[in-house]
């Protein structure tokens, strides 16, 4: 499943690049919530020249398609949709809330997680998600945008222990503190564009791809309940 692929992401506070070469990666990453537009592209500059390549040498260009900011999403698609153009690169979208999944199976082994993203408006960018054998990734909840007491209140208990990932744990800590979820504390606040590259590989190997121009973002806003995924109701 080798190849060649650069990813970033400015869909929250963290700005960060990756390049995926021959199953090394080149990272930069940095929390800068007012500066994405100033730091992401030498960020890119340096990862390029650190591994010796240019974007021609590329197999496909991923992006942290959201939720987040709505801002900070547009501009991370917008860049990487200008890359990519340049290049003639096919385009990869992965979920942030899932790959600050992948970002706490990396940093604390954690199998089980539940992300939860501040989304302002009294709401949290919400997903559950159980890693597989393949290294791959299964939603346990549908993402969706929900106030978090609310979450409180569907969200049934289940036997695992669901490790926390994101912002909205300790924006909402009051609203959460009845989820009825066994939970273990974990430490990852943001997406990052080294997993989102971990991810991208199973998306470019299926053939998951999007031309450039049809690259989308993915903010959740029209979806306003939690729901249960087929099957685990």
């Amino acid at each position: 499943m080798s190849a060649n692929i650069l990813a970033l992401d400015t869909a929250t506070e963290n700005c960060s690049v990756a390049l995926l070469v021959d199953d090394k990666v080149y990272v930069r990453s940095e929390v800068a919530p007012r500066d994405h537009t100033k730091k992401i592209l030498p960020m890119v500059d340096e990862v390029l020249k650190e591994a010796g390549l240019t974007l021609a040498d590329l197999d496909a260009l991923a992006f942290g398609r959201g939720p987040g900011s709505f801002t900070g999403v547009r501009i991370g698609i917008g860049i990487a949709q200008g890359l990519a153009f340049g290049a003639d690169l096919p385009m990869v979208g992965v979920s942030t809330l899932e790959a600050m999944a992948q970002g706490s199976y990396r940093k604390h082994g954690a199998t089980h997680v539940a992300s939860a993203i501040d989304a302002r408006m009294s709401e949290v960018y919400w997903g559950r998600y159980a890693r597989q054998e393949d290294g791959t990734w299964a939603q346990f909840d549908a993402e969706c945008v929900i106030p978090p007491a609310k979450l409180a209140e569907e969200c049934q208990a289940d036997e695992h222990v669901w490790h926390t990932a994101g912002t909205g744990w300790d924006a909402y800590q009051q609203e959460l503190a009845d989820l009825k979820l066994q939970r273990s504390a974990g430490e990852v606040l943001f997406p990052d564009a080294e997993d989102i590259v971990y991810l991208a590989q199973f998306e470019l190997a299926k053939g998951h791809t999007v031309e450039a121009e049809e690259a989308s973002p993915t903010y959740l806003r029209d979806t306003v309940a939690w729901k249960k995924l087929p099957g685990r109701e």
